[in-house]
């Protein structure tokens, strides 16, 4: 599944590039307090030979009130280059589950000026329940120089979404679980409504992959058309704080669809306001 995606690599071919100079693997794992689990914890005790821990919240703008805000190019270069990572490496992403948290280091990467990156097939669970290399070892690190060529015009900010809410000038597609959009089930952080965007459609991260892979492109049409989103205009992902609408983009990418960007406050930052409309039931 999902070989037909060129954004995401299988583990036998990232097995066989071990050690291969100018490829960096990297660890983007992180995960809601429900799922109870420790990403950097898991790191430690193990990971693929050579991969790099990408923290999600320390990546961050460390001046922004919301989780996971798109940090400055500046930020986002310091904390990657004292990782070892250059905007000219081969960069292939994991997560555990396979495809959660990774698409959102990837599309970071991408709105920083870089774009051999990948993901893993399948995650780290999957790898190591194959029996692949892990190690606890920490990785070498040598720290360098990454050139940041940031695109603004991949991100939307809570002004325009605003405007776009408005005047419906683009889709709206939203990773959150059905119980979240339609305002049924609570939202996880204290002080933001449950509900959607006025004129949002709901596309489900899990309704993206199955047994961590991304799903092959036609059943991946299908799931997006049949959420009403139409593959010849705009979109703009959203999530709960922008990790997965990432997962929509790799998505709408894999597809061909270029003309799409990524609200990064997301249901945070729209439902822990006041005077933003909110709608709720299934559209």
């Amino acid at each position: 599944m999902a070989q037909d995606s060129p954004f995401i690599v299988d583990a036998d071919w990232l097995e066989k590039q071990l050690g291969e100079p100018g490829l960096t693997i990297i660890d983007a794992s992180w995960y809601l307090p429900a799922q109870k689990r420790d990403a950097r914890a898991e790191y430690d005790a193990a990971h693929i030979p050579g991969a790099r821990f990408l923290d999600q919240d320390a990546v961050s703008d460390p001046d922004s009130n919301l989780p996971h805000t798109l940090a400055s190019p500046q930020h986002f270069a310091q904390y990657v280059g004292a990782m070892g990572v250059t905007a000219d490496d081969t960069i292939v992403i994991y997560d555990g589950p396979g495809l959660f948290s990774a698409p959102r280091a990837w599309w970071m990467f991408r709105v920083m000026g870089v774009f051999q990156v990948y993901i893993l097939n399948g995650g780290f669970d999957r790898w190591k329940a194959e029996g692949r290399p892990v190690t606890s070892e920490p990785t070498k690190i040598a720290p360098s120089v990454f050139h940041a060529d940031f695109d603004a015009g991949r991100v939307v900010g809570l002004d325009e979404m605003r405007r776009i809410v408005e005047g419906r000038q683009s889709q709206i597609a939203d990773a959150r679980s059905p119980g979240r959009f339609a305002g049924t089930d609570p939202e996880p952080r204290p002080g933001v409504r449950s509900g959607h965007m006025p004129g949002a459609h709901n596309v489900p991260i899990t309704a993206l992959a199955e047994n961590g892979e991304l799903l092959p492109t036609d059943r991946l049409r299908k799931v997006i058309e049949d959420a009403g989103i139409d593959l010849s205009k705009p979109v703009v992902t959203s999530c709960g704080s922008g990790i997965t609408a990432a997962a929509i983009t790799l998505a709408l990418e894999t597809l061909g669809h270029t003309e799409n960007r990524l609200y990064d406050g997301s249901w945070t930052e729209w439902g822990g306001l006041s005077d933003t409309p909110v709608a709720t039931g299934k559209e």
